[in-house]
């Protein structure tokens, strides 16, 4: 493709609502256009980018021996209100009416419509297993879209959906679609970790993410090399008595002893004052919730996972404040402790197992020593802190690594939640009637775009794994006329017969080519100047390591392999 022939407009500046790197290259490479918020316009550059993700889904899935099929959009009150996700699914839903006044929904997701599709044709033992796919658009209406393709409220995605005779099949479906998921990623020169995810509104009862370790990241994901993986939500270490950090609960209990402690209310203040190390405190944080007040207690050098605690006291709990602590703890902020509490408590794992805590007395300028549960205190235990590196992995008990990651991938194991609710059963061996058993797995299409470009650029652009690259070759001719324009015409059309190539054929400087050659990333770079023409060669760049050579100009065609 000559560059005067394609649309690529790229751009020098940052544009201002872009922070994240990928949104940035995006939209400076010229590969999509914003065209209001959270909707973009696939450029020709990105589009190529898509078709490459979609080819490599498309053909393994095929390989899988998964069935395409295309689903509308545009999807009916009725059968979201059969699943009963017409009212769970909130304001995200693209809700809409037809000049009939009839209700319809743009489609997030397709649940509801491959299993009305299923309950129309599988009717017996005998027309099953099936796994069933597309690659189509989703509608969200995100409430603040957010760093391009990557939250959007349209947006492409691959979902599939599998359908089983008894729950040991769905399983099988479950494994060989994981299974897919990591040969998908490997064809894509994308590192990807799988993660245990929460079902959420897709619902059933189990599911992994297919995260993409980025600093991108909405998330964090805690993994291990034995191939352990949650996401910050489900993860959880393993509590070793053998650990050098386990000394705090390997201690006679001993009777409680009141300290002043004036003026210090944080942990590294009191354990400073009373020169203890952190682990041996208790923190006390109070919270107001939809059911009253409560308490969730985490170990002083630990902290509390957000998202766990939302799940734990609920979405709508806030911390108490200064006045509600002292009504409800007798202290002042900074000063309370689990000791004499009347209100429910929450407690990390860890706790259980601690002896001599240190924590606040629930009174001004003093703590508590030698706190020891179930003497002193009463909680329910749960997984509430925060994973950190270095954590022992809960399944081989090695180093756990942390990462932020993009999720461009979840499987869930559905079971008969959908089956049931749209009448899809089929006709078992002894002739009884039984509902499907299912499974879906989605990919986001256009986000792995944004995922790639993030895990691979550097200060001057994007750098394309080759196998993914819009264009394997770029071919630049220094100058916009005379002998190596000319030279530069003629390997065009030698190599596009073999490579896809983007030729600059431009009338612009040499130091913009470069710089869009930069920007855009193309793997391997073939720049014809004055000098070569002159001693009769070119130099071969590679992109992602910046190796150079020059090559004699009858050897291009020979020496073009060993770079692609």
């Amino acid at each position: 493709m000559r560059f005067t022939k394609t649309l690529i407009p790229t751009m020098k500046e940052v544009p201002s609502d872009a922070v994240t790197p990928s949104h940035i290259l995006m939209l400076r490479s010229g590969m999509i256009r914003k065209l209001a918020s959270g909707i973009y316009e696939w450029l020709p550059l990105g589009k190529k980018a898509l078709n490459k993700v979609e080819k490599v889904i498309r053909e393994l899935h095929d390989e899988e021996g998964c069935l395409e099929v295309l689903l509308p959009a545009l999807l009916p009150k009725s059968l979201w209100e059969l699943s009963g996700r017409w009212a769970e699914y909130g304001a995200e839903l693209v809700r809409l009416k037809d000049r009939q006044g009839r209700e319809f929904c743009l489609a997030p997701t397709h649940e509801e419509a491959i299993t009305e599709l299923a309950g129309n044709y599988i009717k017996s033992y005998k027309d099953l297993p099936k796994i069933f796919y597309q690659i189509q658009t989703k509608y969200r209406d995100e409430i603040r879209p957010r760093f391009g393709v990557m939250r959007a409220r349209e947006f492409i995605m691959k979902d599939a959906y599998s359908f089983d005779a008894d729950g040991k099949g769905a399983e099988l479906s479950y494994d060989r679609m994981f299974a897919l998921y990591k040969k998908i990623c490997a064809a894509l020169s994308l590192k990807a970790v799988p993660v245990l995810a929460k079902t959420g509104l897709i619902g059933g009862t189990k599911s992994h993410e297919f995260m993409a370790p980025s600093d991108e990241g909405e998330e964090e994901l805690v993994y291990c090399r034995c191939g352990w993986g949650a996401n910050q939500e489900l993860a959880h270490s393993k509590i070793s008595a053998a650990k050098a950090e386990s000394a705090p609960w390997r201690e006679d209990p001993r009777p409680l002893e009141e300290v002043s402690t004036p003026g210090v209310r944080t942990v590294e203040e009191v354990s400073a004052f009373l020169k203890m190390p952190e682990e041996k405190f208790i923190k006390t944080l109070i919270y107001r919730t939809a059911e009253g007040f409560a308490c969730v207690l985490v170990r002083g050098d630990h902290s509390a996972d957000p998202a766990k605690l939302r799940a734990i006291i609920g979405e709508d709990a806030r911390l108490a404040d200064e006045k509600e602590i002292e009504e409800i703890t007798g202290g002042p902020l900074g000063f309370s402790g689990p000791a004499g509490l009347k209100i429910k408590a929450y407690a990390d794992n860890t706790i259980k197992y601690c002896s001599n805590m240190v924590s606040g007395a629930n009174k001004k300028d003093a703590h508590i020593k030698n706190i020891n549960y179930p003497r002193d205190f009463e909680a329910e235990f749960m997984n509430i802190r925060t994973v950190k590196a270095g954590d022992p992995c809960p399944e081989c008990g090695k180093a756990l690594d942390v990462a932020r990651g993009i999720e461009i991938g979840h499987t869930f194991y559905l079971g008969t939640k959908y089956s049931e609710k749209l009448k899809a059963s089929f006709t078992d061996k002894a002739g009884k009637d039984l509902p499907i058993e299912m499974g879906c797995y989605g990919i986001g299409v256009s986000r792995i775009v944004a995922a790639l470009i993030s895990q691979n650029h550097d200060d001057k652009g994007i750098i394309w794994p080759r196998a993914m690259a819009p264009y394997q070759i770029e071919i630049i001719a220094a100058s916009s006329n005379g002998p190596a324009m000319e030279k530069a015409e003629e390997i065009y059309e030698a190599l596009s017969k073999k490579y896809e190539v983007l030729f600059d054929d431009r009338d612009v400087s040499a130091g913009i080519k470069f710089k869009d050659a930069d920007l855009i990333g193309i793997p391997v770079r073939i720049v014809l100047g004055p000098r070569g023409m002159k001693t009769g060669e070119c130099e071969i760049q590679s992109r992602a390591d910046g190796k150079t050579e020059a090559v004699k100009l009858d050897k291009i065609l020979e020496k073009i392999s060993d770079f692609t």
